[in-house]
């Protein structure tokens, strides 16, 4: 029995253990299964869903690959706040960095009267106290919004250069945005004018760096001309502008056709301006010019929606009724004729009275001739100080004598006419205001037209004999003909001259392409150009060859309209010859479809227009991306 006893004993003892056992299994694997559940909600509510996570036992162990130390870190902690961080085990690995492709770093930077702000990302490898010291020099006191980040990440060859780059056009350049990766530079800029536009530009095309693009688009507000005026004149020195102001394109050719039909020949004057009185003022042009031409000469000023039509002395009576009857039928309502037919005036012994006024080249300005009185002499000479400096002033002048009731007026204006030449003379009498001598500005004889009709009304004669010489043009001859040739690349980034499918006839779309080519060329005289045109090789040789003649005519043309001297450009037509991409694909055709500007002087072959910037500018070497243009088919 008491053997039994014992057995008994120590069976249940057993069974208990067996049981405490499975118990404490039990209890340990329900622990860690809630330890392995809670770890892995975290890691997935702290996105970190590449982290694994398996029991055993009490311990945690994590598994998986981190894409960083840092978060391989933050990984474990978070299993630490979960769990007692003596129960973690760390199995983790980390990505190798040195096979992940580097971010596309980028710069974008705004500059105006508020101040500076840039943001983007740049390597960790950049110097950010240069960098912030020279954007705060720029900046000069103005506010500086810095918000670029940084990435660990090697720098990109050419990325210190184009971040230069873009830095000296932020000093540059009071008004812009400039956009910058490490192969482009895109600026976009706002200039106060047409002469600081083109300055901004020839600036920005040199020192290009090796490798980058650039992508510059600067635009100017047109000037504002009050009164909008235009004087043409037919004389015995044949037809000609003393001042031709337009709106667009297609009014100044509305106009210089008129023109061209009565005998100019010239280059067109007419300068696009703000300010047009009325939208038939091409129109009204038009037929003021050719009634000029038939009454046999004369001169028409139209100064806003006034027009004053002024015969020669030997144009006849009923010739000039007759024709200016018709003009003032045929002008739109809003426009008022005045008429004028001079006749032979008597001569007299002495001769009309005269106010003379000269500059000599070193600046030396001589005063001689009538004035009303005293007063009028000390008018003038405080006036023509004020002009040109005391020191310059030589008076000559005498008081007295029968003078006109405007003399004042037309000796004042004479002095401000004179201001506007470099060198030469200026002769008031009571009917005529002659003008001889050069000048730096090649808008100065329409200068002076409007400020005579200002002055002395729409009737006032004026002979104007004023040469433009380039030399003293300060803002002239700036560009040499390869800066000219990277100016027409920076002018025409990411755009195409675009035709009519099978026609010379441009499109819509290619008017502002050609309008800021011209404003290039206009800078670049004597320049000997080559206009190129090419196609794709669908269709026959021969109609190639002609379509490709046709088109570079046709622009051409366009750049004659807009004022661009042509006389040492060429238009050449290639065809399908020398193709620059595959003619077997709609994007191969698209860009064999092109037209291409080189020096006749340095360039044989011609190029694209994508392809200029590369061979004007020895400084880039890569070319720049054109954006998708509509096709043009044959």
């Amino acid at each position: 029995m008491r053997l039994s006893h014992l057995f008994l004993r120590i069976g249940v003892f057993v069974l208990a253990a067996v049981a405490c056992t499975f118990a404490a299994r039990a209890t340990v694997a329900v622990v860690e299964d809630v330890s392995v559940v809670a770890v892995q909600e975290d890691l997935v509510d702290a996105e970190m869903s590449w982290a694994s996570v398996l029991g055993d036992g009490l311990q945690i162990i994590l598994e998986g690959e981190a894409p960083t130390e840092a978060a391989r870190f933050r990984a474990i902690s978070t299993a630490g706040r979960v769990v007692d961080a003596s129960r973690v085990i760390d199995n983790l690995s980390v990505t190798d960095t040195a096979g992940i492709a580097a971010p596309d770093f980028a710069v974008e930077v705004l500059r105006g009267d508020t101040g500076i702000s840039i943001i983007g990302l740049i390597p960790l490898g950049s110097d950010r106290d240069a960098l912030d010291a020279r954007i705060a020099r720029i900046a000069d006191g103005a506010p500086v919004t810095d918000l670029l980040e940084t990435a660990d990440y090697p720098v990109p060859p050419t990325w210190r250069a184009a971040m230069d780059y873009a830095l000296r056009a932020l000093d540059l350049l009071p008004r812009s945005k400039i956009s910058v990766t490490q192969n482009r530079v895109a600026v976009t800029a706002i200039a106060d004018s047409a002469d600081q536009k083109a300055s901004f530009e020839t600036a920005l095309a040199r020192n290009v760096p090796a490798g980058v693009r650039r992508e510059v688009r600067i635009t100017a507000p047109r000037p504002v001309i009050s009164p909008y005026t235009t004087r043409f004149t037919i004389d015995g020195d044949g037809a000609r502008f003393a001042a031709c102001a337009v709106d667009s394109t297609e009014t100044e050719q509305q106009i210089v056709e008129a023109a061209t039909a009565a005998g100019f020949d010239g280059r067109s004057p007419c300068v696009q301006a703000l300010g047009v009185p009325s939208r038939t003022w091409g129109q009204a042009n038009a037929l003021a010019i050719k009634a000029v031409a038939d009454i046999g000469g004369g001169t028409v000023t139209i100064a806003d929606t006034d027009i004053t039509l002024v015969g020669l002395e030997s144009t006849d009576q009923d010739t000039f009724e007759r024709v200016a009857g018709v003009l003032e039928n045929a002008l739109p309502k809003v426009f008022a004729l005045t008429t004028d037919l001079p006749r032979p005036v008597e001569a007299t012994a002495e001769g009309p009275p005269t106010f003379a006024a000269t500059r000599s080249p070193e600046g030396g300005v001589q005063l001689r001739g009538r004035v009303i009185d005293d007063l009028a002499n000390m008018t003038v000479e405080n006036y023509a100080a004020a002009k040109f400096g005391a020191a310059n002033i030589t008076m000559g002048t005498r008081v007295g004598g029968e003078l006109p009731q405007d003399w004042g007026v037309r000796v004042l204006a004479g002095v401000e006419v004179l201001a506007q030449l470099v060198n030469g003379s200026v002769t008031v009498t009571p009917d005529l205001v002659k003008v001889t001598g050069n000048t730096g500005n090649a808008n100065a004889p329409a200068i002076v037209t409007n400020l005579l009709i200002d002055k002395l009304g729409q009737t006032a004669e004026a002979d104007l004999d004023i040469t433009y010489v380039k030399e003293l043009d300060p803002a002239a001859g700036l560009p040499t003909p390869d800066e000219c040739l990277a100016n027409i690349a920076t002018v025409t980034e990411g755009r195409k001259i675009v035709f009519d499918p099978g026609s010379a006839s441009l499109t819509s779309d290619s008017q502002p392409i050609l309008d800021d080519i011209a404003e290039t060329l206009e800078r670049c005289p004597d320049l000997a150009l080559q206009i190129a045109g090419y196609t794709d090789s669908q269709g026959g040789e021969e109609m190639n060859l002609a379509l490709s003649q046709s088109r570079a005519e046709a622009v051409l043309d366009a750049l004659r309209m807009r004022r661009v001297p042509i006389g040492t450009f060429t238009a050449t037509g290639f065809g399908e010859a020398d193709p620059i991409a595959d003619n077997d694909t709609d994007e191969g055709r698209e860009e064999n479809r092109r037209i291409a500007f080189s020096l006749t002087q340095t360039v044989e072959e011609p190029t694209t227009l994508e392809q200029v910037e590369s061979d004007a500018d020895t400084d880039t070497e890569s070319e720049p991306e054109s954006d998708p243009a509509p096709e043009t088919t044959k």
